[in-house]
């Protein structure tokens, strides 16, 4: 098989690049490994950077009626009481909001408007094994299909969005410098009640801290535990986890009998790290393939749909023509690199100061830094919009034209 991108992984990052290139009438081929996308227990939260870009591709309609619950403040619930973390209200433009919504639904947004456009293909359990090589460039992926047969589909570029495990990126033989984080998160599901809290919050205590999603029906609730303590935490069995919801959460404790074991429990191992170089001669890698993010801030999702945004405006006019220039992958690289060591050298202060102290005992009372006028002001931007906004430059195919050049032959540009 042959097409001028292959995206390996269905990931945000993975569909929105597809998307975004389909509709400006390249070829493209998206590969995901599962058969859906339904897995529980993924990062769901988009911020105002990634409603935005859906507003600009004309899916935000669409998007909002989808079953989600907007948030528009952060706060932080201690022993001393509730403080007040980033007011979103506070943002300009007309999100002014993080919409949580489960990513299937996302996913399943973005691959259906893309399979509108004939020259998009996605492949189900589709699960790459290896690179296909050719005079010193990557020129395509091999897979293995739900049969367990192999195939082959040659690319001009070849683009790795399959996650912090990325396939792709072993078979490419790099390697991504790590940073470390103190803890892991374990992720489960408890039913919401009447008169329980509306937005989500952080609950903070000595040796604990706990994530509370509100989900209309339930709350998803991610309880933070030392770096490679789960299995310590398996071991008490699950009445341990209960007694800990309850400590941190009272009004929960008639609820946590409805957690009956931990089959029902997701466990996410905790990484930052990026690789050095994002690309080799026909291969990019973006999203976690590229740089895996801590939960802190909620912001995985948008910092991969920004990558996805910046490499369809710099290389898909060269797609347009047959080409994937190594200078313009490059390009993607440098322009995207940044926001991605600001928003990690954040995590790891966030890491470092609140959550390797709180989960080691007791901790100092946290100040109300929306008290200080330019954190009030920076965190809300820097948690809603990131460091580096992308917005979509490559138009959609029908509003391509053609031009004439100075010898007078027509010729298409991306206007």
């Amino acid at each position: 098989m042959k097409t001028t991108c292959v995206i390996a992984g269905g990931g945000p990052a993975g569909a929105m690049l597809g998307l975004l290139l389909a509709r400006a009438g390249v070829d493209v081929t998206l590969l995901e490994k599962h058969g859906d996308f339904l897995r529980d227990f993924r990062g769901d939260t988009i911020h105002p950077s990634t409603l935005q870009v859906l507003d600009e591709i004309g899916l935000a309609e669409a998007f909002h009626r989808l079953p989600h619950r907007k948030a528009y403040t952060m706060s932080m619930r201690t022993d001393d009481g509730e403080v007040p973390i980033a007011d979103l209200r506070r943002l300009p433009g007309k999100y002014r909001y993080i919409a949580f919504v489960p990513q299937w639904d996302f996913l399943d947004l973005l691959t259906r408007e893309a399979r509108r456009y004939p020259n998009f293909h996605l492949l189900m359990n589709a699960k790459v094994t290896g690179l296909v090589r050719q005079d010193g460039a990557v020129r395509g992926v091999r897979y293995r299909d739900e049969h367990g047969e192999e195939h082959e589909v040659r690319a001009v570029l070849t683009v790795a969005a399959d996650g912090r495990h990325s396939d792709v990126r072993r078979a490419a033989g790099l390697s991504p410098r790590r940073f470390g984080a103190p803890m892991d998160v374990v992720w489960f599901r408890l039913p919401r009640a009447e008169g329980d809290p509306e937005q989500p919050f952080l609950r903070t205590s000595a040796g604990r801290l706990m994530v509370a999603i509100h989900r209309d029906t339930y709350w998803q609730l991610a309880y933070v535990i030392p770096k490679g303590g789960f299995a310590e935490l398996e071991a008490k069995g699950i009445g341990e986890l209960r007694r800990e919801v309850a400590l941190l959460l009272p009004f929960f404790e008639d609820r946590t009998p409805e957690l009956r074991g931990f089959d029902e429990v997701g466990v996410l191992n905790v990484e930052v790290n990026r690789l050095t170089r994002w690309h080799l001669p026909g291969l990019l890698l973006i999203g976690d393939a590229a740089h895996a993010m801590s939960p802190v801030f909620g912001v995985g999702i948008n910092l991969a749909v920004q990558d996805a945004v910046a490499a369809a405006n710099i290389v898909g006019p060269a797609l347009l023509r047959g080409r994937a220039p190594e200078a313009l992958l490059a390009k993607v690289e440098r322009r995207r690199k940044a926001p991605t060591i600001v928003v990690q050298t954040a995590q790891r202060v966030v890491q470092a100061r609140l959550i390797r102290p709180a989960l080691a005992g007791p901790v100092k009372p946290t100040p109300d830094l929306t008290r200080v006028p330019v954190v009030r002001s920076l965190l809300p931007r820097f948690i809603g919009l990131g460091v580096l906004p992308e917005h979509v430059r490559l138009p959609p195919r029908e509003k391509r034209s053609q031009q004439v050049d100075r010898e007078g032959a027509p010729r298409d540009v991306v206007q």
